[in-house]
């Protein structure tokens, strides 16, 4: 650069600096004058680096920090008025964040009156607390953070970690990490920043994102800040939304990106398979991270083929050309299914196909609490549980016939709802599902909740969790005593679903690392049983890491989605493209070793 250019870089830096002094502190200019921050600031915070970018002394020396990314990190150079000039220092590898900024000055702000029932705010104390920041990072889709730098950074002053438990519970719930600038680089104007908002994707507390929001701009405001900066997608209405109800107002700063694989999306043209769901979505990507074409053939029903060298696959999203015909049609009929599991000595529920004659009553008196469900379905269409009545019974048949011509009763069984995933024979990922439910806030009706919920859960998985306002969640509703106009008292917890589907609203918690080898095992070897190399398994179990179940129904394309960050979509590809495993990258990880479950289960 030369010393002209060097010269009108500093002009324009001082003018910036200016301008935020005057916007963000209109007070300061009876204070005297203010030093300036440090030169080149930069402060790490696990994830990658932000670098002020008006405390660097040239465009020159900013690109070159900017360069100094490390691998598998994302650092954001914040706070420049003239991202043009940056970027043509190094168009080949800076982008400009498509990312608005938004300020809250202090002086606006106005806390709120009442508190939020069934949570509090906290710092981070532990390694557990870490560990479930990260899960919601993983499930949220952000880059992840060591251990050792949240636990490093618990009682620091300068990067604040918070997150939010649910009071019932005892579970983190939702994260926020913010950054003090005055003590981060002497910021004269007093500033603060706010980084990874998320909270967890199945959480049914209403509020969570508002109330770390507020604690950490009340946190910093009993330390003498002036104000409160963040970064947000230009295309997130929801946290839009959220900033502007607290009353944070758009500035016009920018921020400038390293052209990295994290952050491709956000610099490259859309890919032709951006319209499609979150199930054939995560098995494309981790095609093409591998180098395996993808062919999409419809995006609405999901069908695409990846093609490596002379193979070709075709899928629909995890059903693959690898499940035979018949494979699918053991599972495609639930009738079917619990026989020949039934035949192999797995447990299974006692079953019979409806004749709407008083068998299917005798069936209800002997068992008492009953399941009613189409013969063929999915995504929880037209199941009922735990019927005990004779009307309502014959409402459920009538819903049920709706969606299959059979219809199945099953006797109930008690217990968690856990969905293992099965591949190439191998025990890949559990989880426990748990029908939806809410929690009252003692305003809102129990029809408010649900439509609130039902947007968060839509936002959270792509549009494809919600819950229904029909017959039965109305039945669950009345089962408790309440109704779609009734008011749920503050904190009181209200299960609206019996089914514990994702689509009908249910949230999924990974229990992996905890399941006993006994259910690996059954899992697997009910697998090779209806020979089908990708399965989702409903079990009901008491408790995961005990070795009683009942296997419920199987799956022949589960969403592998769902599953994160257990590694899904990477056993998928493996399967049907063994050659392109990187075996040095990919480990164990979580799952169990064939010795391991064998040895357990003798």
């Amino acid at each position: 650069m030369t010393d002209r250019n060097q010269t009108a870089f500093r002009q324009r830096r001082s003018r910036a600096r200016d301008w935020v002094r005057r916007s963000w502190n209109p007070g300061h200019s009876e204070q005297g004058d203010l030093d300036p921050p440090d030169d080149n600031a930069v402060v790490h915070c696990g994830w990658g680096r932000l670098l002020f970018g008006h405390t660097f002394d040239s465009a020159e020396t900013l690109t070159e920090a900017i360069r100094a990314e490390a691998a598998d990190e994302r650092d954001i150079a914040v706070y420049l008025n003239d991202p043009h000039v940056l970027l043509a220092q190094a168009p080949e590898a800076l982008f400009l964040d498509p990312s608005h900024t938004f300020r809250l000055d202090f002086q606006r702000y106005r806390p709120r009156r009442d508190r939020v029932p069934g949570l509090f705010v906290r710092r981070v104390r532990s390694s557990d607390d870490a560990a479930a920041v990260n899960q919601i990072y993983a499930k949220c889709g952000m880059i992840q953070v060591s251990r050792a730098f949240f636990l490093n950074h618990r009682v620091s002053r300068r990067i604040v970690h918070l997150v939010a438990i649910d009071e019932a519970s005892g579970a983190v719930v939702g994260t926020v990490t913010g950054i003090d600038h005055a003590l981060s680089f002497g910021d004269p104007e007093r500033g603060s920043s706010l980084w990874c908002l998320a909270v967890d994707p199945q959480a049914s507390l209403p509020g969570i994102g508002e109330v770390l929001v507020r604690h950490l701009i009340e946190t910093f405001q009993t330390r003498g800040l002036a104000q409160i900066d963040l970064s947000v997608m230009h295309d997130n209405e929801q946290a839009i939304a959220l900033y502007e109800k607290l009353g944070f107002e758009r500035v016009p700063l920018f921020s400038v990106k390293y052209k990295n694989p994290i952050n491709e999306k956000l610099y490259s043209a859309p890919a032709p398979e951006a319209q499609l769901n979150p199930y054939a979505r995560i098995i494309i990507n981790e095609a093409r991270r591998r180098g395996i074409g993808v062919e999409i053939e419809d995006e609405d029903a999901g069908l695409f083929t990846l093609v490596h060298g002379g193979r070709r696959v075709a899928c629909r999203e995890s059903l693959s050309e690898l499940t035979s015909a018949v494979a699918f049609s053991r599972c495609d009929d639930k009738a079917i299914t619990s026989r020949l599991l039934k035949r192999q000595g797995f447990r299974v529920p006692e079953q019979r196909e409806v004749t709407d004659d008083e068998d299917d009553e005798a069936f209800l008196e002997t068992y008492g609490r009953i399941v009613v469900k189409p013969a063929k379905g999915e995504q929880g269409r037209g199941i009922a549980v735990d019927i005990s009545d004779v009307d309502d019974m014959r409402r459920a048949i009538d819903a049920a016939y709706g969606v299959s011509d059979r219809v199945l009763l099953e006797e109930f069984c008690t217990g968690d709802d856990l969905r293992l995933i099965v591949i190439d024979h191998k025990l890949v990922a559990a989880a426990i599902r748990k029908p939806a439910s809410l929690v009252g806030d003692g305003t809102s009706t129990v029809r408010t909740l649900i439509e609130k919920q039902s947007r968060r859960r839509a936002a959270a998985t792509g549009g494809e969790s919600r819950i229904p306002v029909d017959a039965e969640t109305e039945r669950c509703i009345s089962l408790a005593g309440y109704g779609y106009d009734s008011v749920l008292p503050a904190g009181q917890h209200l299960a609206v679903r019996k089914t514990a589907n994702l689509h009908t609203g249910g949230t999924i918690h990974d229990v992996t690392p905890i399941l006993s080898p006994r259910l690996a095992l059954a899992a697997e070897e009910a697998s090779r049983a209806l020979s089908i190399p990708l399965v989702g398994f409903d079990f009901l179990v008491p408790d995961p890491a005990a070795d009683d179940y009942v296997i419920v129904e199987a799956n022949e394309r589960p969403g592998l989605a769902n599953h994160e960050p257990q590694p899904t979509a990477e056993r998928f590809v493996d399967m049907l493209f063994p050659h392109t495993i990187d075996r040095a990258a990919r480990p164990g990880g979580q799952r169990m070793t064939e010795e391991t479950r064998h040895a357990a289960a003798r």
